[in-house]
């Protein structure tokens, strides 16, 4: 006997029930977008594997451990992408979107890594994220966080806070990243093995360690602040001014510093401690060298970024679970044609409501079971063979069942939706 097939370890279908609920989410991830003046855009999911590994950096560690990497039949190297910013942009110079113009673009859609699965942390998972090309300063890094928090407003999500930092440019860096690693190359005997690793690799990096014992040794560390250039540090300090002027409230994390090479100046985080250890549900910053690291023009640009999953289980949609708001019920088989005539003026005429018409016979008490599971407030029943007359009965809560035409049903319908159909 052949073992029921499963899907694959980190990679979960989304059910019937639950599908409303990413909708709904969906829908306001969007009209968010559109409010901001962004357009959607829409990228392949497989891409060549040297647009990550020059982007996100090699030696990061979702390009040496995490990514789902193929040779095609062609000997070609694809890889499932990982994140969206890097195929964002090879987009946007393959089609000329962003030459000489400014662009606000999103986007939404499932990536990949091959990490071990947890809650809010799989193997595919869903992100919205945001892309701006062409714009300097704070005034935008400060709008992109203005629109995360539109979001956690219009989701009704408080428990959130902002962390913010600054990489500075990379010549600054690279004067923090020589002290640093002489840090800790002085306390190597004290380092785990992915820190020893990571001192000479990526030694920023190190100082992202949840390891308690490295975070102990990291408070003596140089601090990058220190060696920030002059206008890394001026547009710091502008989006501070900025967030305190709107209002909105945030904390200076020095270790804050991203998985991503092709971060610099602003990074920032929209963290929560309703998830457990996988409390980061937003995250961003700017990356002016990517687009030219890529074979464009020098463009700065800047992005954030939203775990699907993470934000669904923050919100706490489950769904109501219903897949009907009306459901026409066939006392008799000769009045079929006319319930489905019946079911598609409902539809036409209630917009955005479910109308599911009965397709399958049966008596009357069947239908009414099916009418309750299918979680319809209103059963409507087809009382002639021309649908002229109909009744309406409540399936929810109080009221009596009644008989109108045909005609005044969307009238009537129509009014008990003001309340709630």
């Amino acid at each position: 006997m052949s073992k029921t097939l499963q899907s694959i370890r980190g990679m979960h279908d989304v059910l019937p029930e639950q599908t409303p609920a990413w909708q709904r989410l969906e829908a306001a991830l969007a009209e968010t977008a559109v409010a901001f003046g962004y357009e959607e855009i829409r990228m392949p999911i497989v891409e060549q594997t040297g647009l990550f590994a020059r982007s996100i950096g090699e030696v990061t560690d979702i390009v040496e451990k995490e990514m789902y990497t193929f040779d095609d039949r062609n000997g070609d190297s694809l890889t499932l992408r990982p994140e969206g910013t890097a195929g964002c942009v090879r987009a946007c110079l393959q089609h000329g979107l962003i030459h000489n113009q400014q662009r606000r673009l999103w986007y939404i859609g499932p990536m990949f890594r091959h990490e071990r699965p947890q809650k809010g942390r799989y193997r595919q998972f869903h992100q919205f994220g945001v892309e701006v090309f062409g714009v300097k300063g704070a005034e935008l890094d400060v709008e992109l966080i203005q629109m995360a928090r539109t979001l956690w407003s219009r989701l009704g999500i408080e428990d959130v806070r902002l962390e913010i930092n600054t990489l500075g440019q990379p010549e600054a860096r690279a004067r923090h990243r020589q002290v640093l690693v002489e840090y800790l190359e002085g306390h190597a005997d004290s380092l785990d093995e992915e820190a020893r690793r990571r001192m000479h690799e990526n030694p920023l990096r190190v100082l992202d360690s949840k390891n308690p014992a490295i975070q102990s040794i990291l408070e003596g560390a140089p601090k990058l602040a220190d060696y920030l250039d002059e206008e890394s540090a001026a547009d710091f300090e502008r989006t501070c001014e900025l967030l305190d002027a709107l209002g909105i409230p945030y904390r200076v994390n020095p270790r804050l510093v991203r998985g991503l090479d092709y971060y610099n100046k602003l990074v920032f985080e929209w963290v929560t401690e309703s998830l457990g250890a996988q409390g980061t549900i937003c995250a961003g910053g700017r990356y002016d060298g990517l687009v030219e690291q890529l074979g464009g023009r020098a463009t700065p640009a800047a992005g954030f970024a939203i775990g699907i999953e993470r934000l669904l289980s923050l919100a706490g949609d489950e769904g109501d679970g219903a897949r009907a708001d009306v459901y026409v019920i066939v006392p008799e088989a000769g009045r079929q044609a006319a319930a489905m005539r019946l079911a598609d003026r409902l539809r036409d005429g209630l917009a955005g409501r479910r109308v599911q018409c009965n397709l399958d016979g049966g008596s009357l008490k069947a239908q009414f079971k099916r009418a309750d599971r299918s979680g319809a407030g209103l059963a409507v029943i087809v009382e002639d063979t021309e649908g002229a007359e109909v009744s309406v009965k409540p399936l929810r809560g109080e009221g009596e069942q009644r008989t109108v035409s045909a005609d005044d049903l969307i009238d009537l319908l129509t009014d008990r939706s003001a309340g709630g159909l």
